[in-house]
């Protein structure tokens, strides 16, 4: 049985609905992702799993327990929820170990010093009680909203964007090691974020959100490799569409000729088509043979480089070339095309 399920909810403010229809569940101890732009309707679901928004339609269990349904609501403090926010929240007056020993009410000061000293070390924070917030970095603080956040116990932590105001070096860190630390107490955690990157690095399942609708809901890979509608294809990842006409199930035309892919599409011949090219899929090849293309822009990223390439009918697509590949904005390169997956979508609908 699920830790968590969220079924086919309705949210609204007003007269507004902002979420419609939303359905998850989520296993004990596993780390799940929402994942959108801003105003798509992640947070509001977050706030109604911890009780703080009220559901116009359908159900919210916990524990196999239901907590909200239309005209009924579990309060949050008897849901057993830790909440992390982007701001932290930590209290400028206290130290470190106050500051997570606060929520531990109901137990003597000994108890409550040697919990938040051992939180203080489940977050690799050993020593730092007596510091004050403004003498941490943003990583210590975000550190110690997660101690103070899971010291009560509880079953489940929902975070809201937690790590937007750090370094993408230091978001994609601690989210890793947040599910690590979660892990080891046996913690649920679901996490908000529009950062797919940080997503990706740390979720066993993200759910993709569109205006107030999870459009899908599945693991890293087939968000990336298998998206189900143009808008996840066009929000997961980097990528370019190559216009087309089917020809048969498992093949097209296209501006740089035909395309035969390993699934079939129902669709009628001729259809119009977009194929999803993403930067993996074109590899560089020096064959005579080979697409020729120009380069029109270069990112370094260490061990790759992303180019950005025009093909001769005009076209741009990208590519990402080992970094030893070095190529200057203007250079001619050959390519092939070599998608592992052939996803297509109408041209005239998003299908």
């Amino acid at each position: 049985m699920p830790l968590l399920q969220v079924i086919d909810i309705d949210c609204r403010y007003g007269t507004q609905t902002v979420v419609h229809g939303a359905s998850l569940h989520v296993r004990k101890g596993g780390f799940v992702s929402l994942l959108g732009p801003s105003g798509c309707g992640k947070t509001t679901i977050l706030r109604a799993i911890a009780g703080f928004e009220p559901v116009q339609r359908g159900e919210i269990r916990l524990r196999d327990e239901s907590v909200s349904q239309p005209g009924r609501s579990v309060p949050p403090e008897r849901r057993r929820i830790g909440m992390v926010f982007q701001d932290y929240t930590l209290f400028p007056h206290l130290n470190v170990v106050d500051n997570i020993a606060f929520g531990l009410r109901g137990l003597d000061a000994a108890t409550r010093k040697r919990t938040a000293a051992s939180m203080l070390d489940l977050v690799g924070l050993p020593g730092y009680g007596p510091r004050y917030p403004h003498e941490l970095s943003g990583g210590q603080q975000q550190r110690v909203a997660l101690a103070r956040a899971i010291a009560p116990g509880p079953d489940l932590l929902l975070m809201d964007e937690p790590f937007s105001s750090l370094d993408t070096d230091m978001r994609e860190r601690l989210s890793i090691e947040v599910r690590q630390i979660l892990e080891e107490r046996g913690v649920t955690g679901i996490l908000v974020t529009h950062d797919q990157f940080e997503a990706f690095a740390s979720s066993e399942q993200v759910g993709v959100m569109h205006e107030g609708r999870i459009l899908q809901w599945d693991s890293p890979y087939n968000l990336y490799h298998e998206p189900s509608s143009r808008f996840v294809a066009d929000f997961i990842g980097q990528g370019r569409f190559l216009r087309g006409t089917l020809l048969a199930p498992n093949a097209f035309e296209t501006e740089v000729g035909l395309i035969r892919g390993d699934r079939a599409y129902g669709w009628p011949r001729g259809t119009p088509v977009d194929m999803l090219v993403r930067p993996d899929d074109v590899v560089p090849d020096g064959n005579s043979g080979a697409l020729r293309c120009e380069v029109v822009n270069k990112a370094f990223k260490g061990a790759e480089i992303l180019y950005t390439l025009r093909l001769p009918t005009g076209s741009n697509l990208l590519s990402l070339f080992p970094s030893h590949h070095e190529h200057q904005v203007g250079e001619t390169v050959g390519v092939r095309l070599a998608p592992r997956h052939l996803v297509l979508f109408r041209a005239d609908r998003d299908a």
